[in-house]
């Protein structure tokens, strides 16, 4: 696992995966900027309270909640944004690793923006649903073991089935993932550690699908060209 970790990183050198990096995070920003643009002059045009002072303050409080709220899901989107682009960092990757594989299954765009979608929700929904339990549990100390727990299943699960799909028929890939479910749990979780670091979380996405591709060629018993 640590190899297939290492392996994913030293690639970032790619220009063709810094280029999908460029495109999730400068499409994040801009949707970022044009709802605090659009929350400003909503504000601007909005009158909450007769009194002045009280108005001025709710409008300094909302726009501050329009400025940081969506930094909570910065992240998210900009997995959302990469995930359209995920299947040429696997191609990248194989290319660079595993020539003798051949082409992969190549997914329509029906399927690309379905499984896009998953990514946004699964994202979300790990950071909303499981919020009130990791706040909960933290005054006994196991706020950050159900959060890796939750999130280890969901990213490994997530992320093997994108790169399996390329090369497992939908049988092959169940009966892999089943077999080798303690090792891709853990895998996951390495991935969730990557969304917890500030910045890193941001290359999270590319990093991972290479990590998993590496992953999946070891469960195959691939060769790796170093």
């Amino acid at each position: 696992m640590l190899s297939a970790l290492i392996k994913a990183f030293a690639q970032l050198s790619d220009p063709r995966l810094r280029r999908v990096l460029k495109i999730g995070i400068g499409v994040t920003l801009g949707c970022w900027v044009a709802l605090a643009t659009t929350a400003s002059l909503l504000l601007k045009n909005t009158r909450l309270f007769e009194n002045t002072w009280a108005d001025t303050g709710a409008e300094a409080v909302l726009g501050l909640a329009a400025l940081v709220a969506p930094l909570l899901f910065f992240s998210a989107l900009a997995t959302f944004v990469m995930s359209f682009f995920l299947d040429g960092v696997a191609d990248v990757v194989e290319e660079r690793h595993y020539p003798g594989l051949g082409p992969a299954r190549i997914a329509g765009w029906r399927e690309i923006l379905i499984g896009s979608t998953r990514f946004l929700l699964v994202m979300v929904t790990i950071t909303l649903v499981a919020a009130p339990f990791y706040v909960a549990l933290l005054f006994v100390g196991l706020g950050v073991v159900l959060n890796y727990a939750i999130n280890g299943y969901l990213l490994g699960r997530e992320y093997f089935e994108l790169v399996a799909c390329r090369r497992l028929n939908a049988d092959q890939a169940r009966l892999l993932y089943r077999n080798n479910l303690g090792r891709l749990w853990l895998c996951g979780a390495a991935i969730n550690l990557m969304f917890q670091i500030p910045l890193l979380n941001l290359t999270a996405p590319v990093i991972a699908t290479a990590f998993m591709v590496h992953t999946l060629q070891g469960l195959r018993g691939g060769p790796v060209k170093v």
